[in-house]
């Protein structure tokens, strides 16, 4: 299963902390498990279920760790000595920002619905628990954590704020 993980998602190998890339495919690993997905299934399952779309849930974390890592090396290379944002944590919750969403949705014989758990418990909540226990630092939980509206209001990392703002352009665009 991992070695299919890392052909759907090879921005993993983005990651070079050797240890952070192998808890990010750990709780990838969790994620199947507790899910009854697989690595396949992320190319089936759409990114939303907001609206119709064509664009699949491997699709949109391509899209968004792509657009965070371009807009981090921007940042770093235009504001040398002001901020300096780290690659690998970034990468690592762009990669895990959904990873949840699994548990959120299931497969019907007419399409794609929330499941019971995704009903009561959103994604943002749910994936850090699937990092709890797998040795995913803080910072990455953070960025799951209030990638989404959950956050809004409150206090964002640096990284936390460009995965905030690459995820809703990789989401608002399609409406």
């Amino acid at each position: 299963m991992k070695k299919q993980l890392l052909e759907i998602l090879p921005e993993i190998n983005n990651i070079s902390d050797a240890d952070l890339r192998e808890n990010v495919i750990r709780v990838w690993l969790k994620a199947f498990k507790v899910s009854g997905f697989t690595p396949e299934d992320l190319t089936a399952i759409p990114f939303t279920l907001l609206y119709e779309t064509k664009i699949n849930f491997a699709q949109h974390i391509h899209g968004v760790v792509q657009c965070a890592i371009a807009a981090a090396k921007i940042i770093n290379q235009t504001y040398p000595g002001e901020i300096k944002i780290n690659l690998d944590i970034l990468t690592s919750g762009a990669i895990l920002h959904d990873v949840a969403k699994l548990l959120e949705v299931e497969k019907t014989e007419t399409g794609w619905k929330k499941s019971k758990r995704g009903q009561i418990l959103r994604h943002p909540f749910s994936g850090v628990g699937l990092c709890f226990d797998e040795g995913i630092p803080d910072e990455v939980m953070h960025i799951i954590a209030v990638h989404s509206k959950e956050g809004d209001g409150g206090k964002r990392t640096p990284e936390a704020w460009i995965l905030n703002h690459c995820d809703f352009i990789n989401f608002e665009i399609f409406k």
